[in-house]
């Protein structure tokens, strides 16, 4: 499809053109206004744990730059806007809620309705309060009961104006990057503490969901990312085996227990060892799934976000030296050394297609995200509609003499994943909107700030925005299709 054909599309009524940030990191203000230490500003504290020893201090400083930010975001014609809010920020230390806190999110909800955006919330984009990880984190099952706390504070404060509400962003980062492989914050690698956090996220999430909407929320939702596990030998039994595991610990353990009420069977087989059992432990252990938890788990939600920036071609064999790829395409990372987190499946490799790569050295391949959202589809059929709550490409940009970001590659990368979602609309897809990740640079996790996603360009030492090309092409392309105003000057 062609940026002309985008506008003409019949896309469906209401769709909604957005972009997305998270709160640790755009927002800065790191310990202002009654915030204090979450897992990250912890994490960045450890030697080597982030690219360059940066940390989040300032990051974006949006939170005292929020009115021009959301002004931008009007420029763009930006319908809706997903952002996180801080548990950390909400209730420091996990204490009592935090007015201060409070306000900031209250204010910025206020801006964007003022400016005609849909407020799209997220309540978990990693940032834990430091002071429930040192009481076990996510591997503590009170941690969820916690969650359900933090989450009615901030429904009391915004669920008058927030219509859209998501509870957990990407668990499989938060808890295996974060709890195995040890790239993400907290920084821990054990295996058992990881297959403990991703149940008790689920678990988190279902009472939140429950206790939401006893709260009179209406749109209710959890946004996961998700891959195609494409063997590299196709008639291979090993690499089809690997591509097996990987969806399994990739895809299925997320998805099934909340859309099918039930971890997949091979799953539980691959994980015994690590504790993913209704039966109790060899000492006499608690079991990890207790009786309800799956009823709660699999609570109906409204939609299910879709974050996907590529695929992954999987193997069961080691790479060969010509072979290239990336021994881990999901740990990313700085260069401190760390585990997989593949617990139960640590052998697999990821051999590269040949494919172009971005900045982050992920593969450019637009029609992985239509197969995605079309076999999401034909394997669910009790699946919500759905949304794309994050896609977008890291590049190195340049300014160029003009002052402008002619940043041809994220361009291309946004129209032809567009272009790519249309086409899973026509196939049977009930993909409802678009947001493109990120609107601004950003604070890129254990990368620090050496990889821009962003469509506005954030430089780092005067903090001046800057739309760049991608920006003005979406903006344009929601114009087109009649989402917004006019494309916006630079």
């Amino acid at each position: 499809m062609t940026p002309t054909s985008l506008t003409t599309f019949a896309w469906p009524e209401g769709f909604i053109w957005g972009s997305a940030t998270a709160a640790a990191q755009v927002e800065g203000a790191g310990h202002e206004g009654g915030k204090e230490d979450s897992i990250w500003d912890a994490f960045a504290r450890v030697p080597g744990a982030i690219a360059g020893d940066e940390n989040l201090e300032i990051a974006d400083d949006h939170y005292h730059r929020m009115p021009a930010d959301v002004a931008i975001m009007k420029r763009l014609g930006l319908r809706s806007y997903r952002f996180s809010t801080s548990w950390a920020r909400v209730r420091p230390g996990d204490r009592a809620a935090n007015g201060e806190g409070l306000d900031f999110y209250s204010r910025l909800v206020d801006e964007l309705l003022e400016a005609g955006i849909l407020p799209w919330l997220t309540l978990y984009h990693w940032d834990l309060p430091q002071a429930l990880e040192e009481k076990g984190g996510w591997a503590n099952r009170d941690t969820a009961a916690r969650f359900v706390d933090y989450a009615t504070d901030v429904y009391a404060a915004l669920g008058d104006r927030v219509t859209h509400w998501t509870t957990f962003n990407e668990p499989f980062c938060s808890a295996l990057l974060g709890y195995a492989s040890g790239v993400h914050a907290p920084g821990r690698q054990d295996g058992r503490a990881a297959v403990a956090a991703v149940h008790h996220q689920h678990l988190a999430h279902g009472r939140a969901v429950l206790a939401l909407r006893s709260s009179g929320a209406e749109h209710i939702g959890i946004t996961l990312n998700l891959t195609n596990a494409v063997p590299r030998d196709p008639s291979d039994p090993v690499d089809i085996d690997a591509a097996r595991r990987l969806d399994s610990l990739a895809n299925r353990i997320f998805l099934e227990p909340m859309l099918l009420g039930a971890y997949p069977a091979d799953t539980l087989r691959d994980l015994e060892a690590f504790g993913l059992s209704e039966a109790t432990g060899p000492n006499g252990e608690a079991a990890l799934i207790q009786a309800g938890d799956l009823e709660i788990i699999g609570t109906p939600i409204d939609f299910l976000g879709v974050n996907h920036y590529h695929d992954d071609s999987v193997s069961g064999h080691p790479l060969a030296a010509s072979e290239g790829g990336d021994a881990d395409s999901h740990s990313g990372g700085a260069s401190r050394p760390a585990g997989s987190p593949w617990v139960g499946s640590e052998h697999l490799t990821f051999p590269s297609r040949g494919l172009p790569r971005t900045a982050m050295d992920w593969e450019v391949n637009p029609d992985g995200l239509r197969a995605l959202l079309v076999r999401l589809g034909e394997q669910y059929p009790t699946l919500p509609p759905l949304y794309i709550t994050e896609n977008g490409a890291a590049y190195d940009d340049t300014v160029a003499a003009d002052g402008a970001v002619h940043d041809r590659e994220r361009t291309q990368y946004i129209l032809d994943h567009v272009a790519s979602v249309a086409l899973a609309i026509e196939q049977g897809a009930d993909v409802r909107g678009y947001f493109v990740w990120s609107l601004l640079d950003n604070f890129e996790w254990s990368y620090g700030y050496g990889k821009r996603f962003g469509i506005v360009r954030v430089d780092y030492d005067t903090l001046e925005r800057t739309v760049k090309d991608s920006g003005l092409a979406f903006a344009a392309l929601i114009a087109g299709t009649g989402g917004g105003g006019s494309a916006p000057a630079r």
